[in-house]
């Protein structure tokens, strides 16, 4: 019986591999636990980021790490994805929600504007039939329901972060998760 089950187990760890991988491949980076609940999208990358420095390792990501921590989310337990690929050019709306829909979380994070514009693309058809506007439009601090996720637009975290008041904006749109 044991063997049946870690064989099964061994097949959906291969099959997310494998899904995963195909999407590198076609430009998309990604990290953190592919089985992860909350997923966090980013497009408007720091220059340390863009020199190759890991999404997410400067002041944002240790921010979103405590903050995520501090609502119940160990950093075992999020997931990232760019909203563009290692050349700075935004993932075309279908290899977006392909990967989204990959890494299945419950719980979109859009960091900034970028994020938010490449979600609302590849999920505008399923957007358009939202009746509130606001989560409609994926507007910044109101969260949305879409395909079953819940989609929280930050709208602008790395740059709250120079601002105390901004920065408290910032965790009262996260505690909503």
């Amino acid at each position: 019986m044991a063997s049946e089950r870690d064989a099964r187990r061994r097949a959906y760890l291969d099959k997310a591999a494998a899904e995963i991988d195909a999407l590198a491949a076609r430009g998309a980076l990604m990290g953190g636990n592919a089985f992860s609940s909350v997923l966090l999208v980013k497009g408007e990358l720091t220059d340390a980021e863009k020199g190759g420095e890991a999404p997410f390792s400067g002041a944002d990501g240790t921010a979103l790490r405590a903050s995520l921590d501090r609502l119940g989310y160990p950093p075992e337990d999020w997931a990232w994805l760019l909203s563009v690929d290692a050349e700075g050019t935004p993932l075309d709306a279908a290899l977006m929600r392909e990967a989204v829909c990959a890494l299945d979380p419950a719980t979109i994070v859009c960091c900034d504007e970028a994020a938010a514009d490449a979600v609302r693309e590849a999920y505008a058809d399923d957007l358009a039939v939202i009746e509130r506007f606001e989560e409609a439009l994926l507007a910044p601090g109101v969260v949305a329901r879409v395909c079953g996720m819940r989609v929280l637009n930050l709208g602008g975290f790395a740059a709250a972060l120079a601002d105390p008041h901004d920065k408290q904006v910032m965790w009262a749109r996260l505690k909503q998760i």
